[in-house]
């Protein structure tokens, strides 16, 4: 299992069983495990999505929607069956938490998805991990067993009358399924592709019944949320961004790990205090604050609390909470050109902006590094990005272009230092791999 950090700045809520062996499910009933759900099954199912919607938990896989708000778009009423179904598939670069969530404790989602099913009168739950996490299957699969043996999941659970049953599956290992739609088609048995919308997944999902979508995190964040009330958990964080995150640190940092924050707290202590600081021999260039989706700050713009309302205004996003520090040794052509050679491998190719646009932002960013770049190229670069923007089925084309542009942006003139047939200046000449100048 993965090696734990910790800072005395945490407040433990979603992390407070991590490392104590919750991974078994009678030290998980030891430590306050299941009694949630116990709470759930006698209150009406209004008062659990009004008691989550006070909260002000929002969704922890990026965009940030409450996550009440979000059950209560579910109909009461519908002639086919409701499903929850909980986004393991973690895949935005600069991103960890939710493996440890599952590494260390796996109850915690089972709950949380029960309790989901609960509020919106679903009996069948999915918890849908990345490929690449397959090797946290088995961890996964013996906690559904375990809850199952002990009457937490399936026929009349606790005598109460509510069924609910439990799936594990697993990913084959693409970035697009973590799109919530692409999820369902993926889950359904179809290529990962996203589809259209509306209708959205509340309403039409999973096999064509009404489906609550929500990130591993923002599930397992529920029944703490629960057994310590609404009122709680929203005083944890800011106004309208209630509780906690799960803030994932690297890069040249002196402290990189995973930490549970107050939603709020401030990016520049964050670095400085919880991470450590740069390590020796290296200043801060900029950071990612979200996943790699998400559109740089330069150093000048991290006095700033870390949550969704907040990075909105600098013109950011909190997103996957992936803080991914650049520091003074890194190139941001390259930097940009790593971002995009990602992007376009994940895209699933199906709609022309994203198929094309990240392929062709990719051959230019490679012939710009590698000293094949004319003045005209930079100003492209961002016309191309930004007509992606809101061009595409799904955000994958938004999360190519959105961090894209705020390089060029706010790193300009690394760009022009690229110009005049110079490679890299951060490199040898000798180790930038050329890439032919496109006509």
């Amino acid at each position: 299992m993965a090696d734990l950090v910790s800072h005395p700045d945490e407040v433990k809520v979603v992390s407070k069983r991590f490392g104590l062996g919750a991974t078994e499910i009678d030290r998980y009933l030891e430590l306050d495990g299941y009694k949630a759900v116990r709470k759930a099954l006698g209150m009406a199912p209004e008062s659990i999505i009004a008691e989550v919607k006070d909260s002000g938990l929002r969704g922890r896989g990026g965009a940030g929607f409450n996550t009440g708000l979000k059950w209560s778009f579910v109909p009461k009423q519908s002639p086919k069956p409701k499903y929850i179904l909980c986004n393991g598939d973690e895949s935005e670069p600069g991103t960890c938490k939710d493996r440890l969530i599952f590494e260390h404790d796996p109850h915690s989602v089972i709950e949380g998805v029960t309790i989901a099913g609960l509020a919106v009168g679903a009996h069948v739950g999915y918890i849908y991990i990345r490929g690449e996490y397959r090797y946290l299957s088995e961890i996964m699969q013996k906690a559904i067993r375990q809850a199952y043996a002990r009457g937490f999941l399936g026929k009349n659970i606790l005598g109460s009358g509510f069924d609910f049953d439990v799936y594990w599956h697993g990913g084959a290992g693409a970035y697009e399924v973590g799109e919530e739609s692409a999820l369902m088609e993926s889950l359904e048995g179809k290529r990962g592709i996203p589809r259209i919308r509306p209708p959205f997944p509340a309403v039409v999902g999973l096999w064509g019944g009404p489906t609550v979508i929500n990130n591993a995190e923002t599930l397992a964040s529920v029944p703490h949320i629960l057994l310590g009330g609404a009122e709680w958990y929203a005083k944890l964080g800011t106004p309208k961004n209630g509780g906690t995150r799960l803030f994932c640190l690297s890069g040249r940092l002196n402290r990189p790990g995973v930490y549970e924050l107050p939603m709020g707290y401030n990016l520049k202590k964050m670095i400085y205090d919880v991470g450590g600081g740069m390590a020796q021999g290296h200043t801060l260039k900029a950071v990612v604050p979200g996943g790699s989706s998400t559109p740089l700050l330069t150093r000048e713009e991290i006095d700033v609390p870390m949550d969704f309302d907040s990075l909105m205004k600098v013109g950011s996003m909190l997103g996957s909470g992936g803080v991914v520090i650049v520091d003074d040794s890194a190139c941001m052509v390259k930097f940009a050109l790593r971002i995009m050679s990602f992007y376009q491998h994940e895209s699933c190719g199906w709609c022309i902006p994203c198929r094309e646009g990240t392929d062709w932002l990719k051959k230019t960013l490679t012939r710009f590094h590698s000293g094949g770049g004319v003045r005209k190229d930079i100003d492209d670069l961002q016309y191309l990005s930004e007509n992606m923007l809101g061009r595409t089925f799904c955000p994958l084309g938004d999360a190519a272009a959105m961090p894209t542009i705020s390089i060029v942006k706010k790193f300009r003139k690394e760009f022009e230092d690229h110009l005049d047939g110079k490679p890299c200046p951060l490199e040898k000449a000798e180790a930038i791999e050329r890439s032919p100048v496109m006509a």
